[in-house]
C-alpha cells in the first residue's frame, strides 16, 4: 500500500491503494512514519517526493477503519510523521497527483514545495465528521494561505479547485499531467546536485529565522564546514 522508490539522492513514496482512494489506514500510517526515520539516516539524500498512484493523491483517513477502531483519528502517529516531514534535512515535495482531503493535509503542508496537477481538489472536512485538524495543521495551513482561507477550508467546509489553491498559497505549482514529471525534476534538480550542508542550512534558516545562533551556525557550517554547527543544524532542536 506504500511503494518506496530511492536512489542515492532521491526516495519517492507512493500512496498505492488506488481502489481506495488511497485512503491511509493505520498499517500505512505506521509504514510512512518508518520511511521517515530511515529516509532521516540517509546522508547522501537530497529530495523526498510524496505522491499518489491513481487519479487521487489521497482521501485522508481510512473513514471504514475509523468506524471499525477510532484510533486511527486520534493517534499521534499523524502528527509526528508531519513533524518528521518538516525536520528532513533535504528538499520534500508533495507531488499531488490528484484530489488531496482530510488527513492527508497533514504530511502535504509540512513538505517544502506543493505541486499539484489541475484536476486537483482540496478539503479537509474535520468539522463535518465531528473531527480534529491535525495539531499543527492550522499554523500550517494559516502561514501558507492566511486566516480567511484556513478558516473557509476548516470552518466552512469548502472545496478548493487547484486554481484557487495556487492563488492562495496553497500550492506553490500547478501543472498538466503530462508535465507532472518534468516539473518534480526541475523542482528537485538543484538540490539533487548540490552540497547537503548548504541545503541543510538553509531549509534551518526557514524553520527559524529569527534565531541569531542559528544564523552563526549556519555560517559556520557552510563556510568553515564546522562539525559541531553541522551538528546542530541536524538535530535542530537544539534551537
Amino acid at each position: 500500500m506504500i511503494d518506496l522508490n530511492s536512489t542515492s539522492v532521491r526516495w519517492t513514496i507512493t500512496l498505492n491503494r488506488p481502489d481506495k482512494a488511497n485512503a491511509i489506514n493505520m498499517e500505512m500510517l505506521i509504514t510512512l512514519n518508518e520511511i521517515l526515520d530511515r529516509a532521516k539516516q540517509q546522508p547522501k539524500l537530497r529530495s523526498l517526493i510524496i505522491t499518489g498512484n491513481g487519479s487521487v493523491f489521497s482521501a485522508g483517513a481510512d473513514l471504514n477503519s475509523v468506524k471499525l477502531n477510532n484510533e486511527l483519528t486520534t493517534t499521534v502517529l499523524w502528527q509526528t510523521l508531519s513533524d518528521k516531514i518538516a525536520e528532513l534535512p533535504c528538499l520534500t515535495i508533495a507531488a499531488l497527483n490528484g484530489t488531496l482531503a482530510g488527513g492527508a493535509f497533514g504530511m502535504v503542508l509540512a513538505c517544502d514545495i506543493r505541486l499539484a496537477t489541475t484536476g486537483t481538489n482540496f478539503f479537509y472536512p474535520v468539522l463535518k465528521n465531528n473531527l480534529l485538524p491535525q495539531p499543527n495543521d492550522i499554523e500550517r495551513l494559516v502561514n501558507l494561505t492566511g486566516l480567511s482561507t484556513a478558516k473557509l477550508i476548516l470552518i466552512a467546509g469548502q472545496k478548493l479547485n487547484a486554481k484557487k489553491a495556487l492563488d492562495t498559497g496553497l500550492i506553490d505549482l500547478m501543472c498538466e499531467r503530462s508535465e507532472f514529471t518534468d516539473n518534480i525534476n526541475n523542482l528537485s534538480y538543484i538540490a539533487e546536485n548540490t552540497d547537503s550542508i548548504s541545503l541543510l542550512a538553509i531549509k534551518r534558516l526557514f524553520q527559524n529565522f529569527t534565531s541569531n545562533e542559528l544564523k552563526t551556525d549556519a555560517i559556520n557550517a557552510v563556510f568553515n564546514k564546522d562539525a559541531v554547527a553541522i551538528k546542530k543544524l541536524k538535530q535542530f532542536s537544539s534551537y
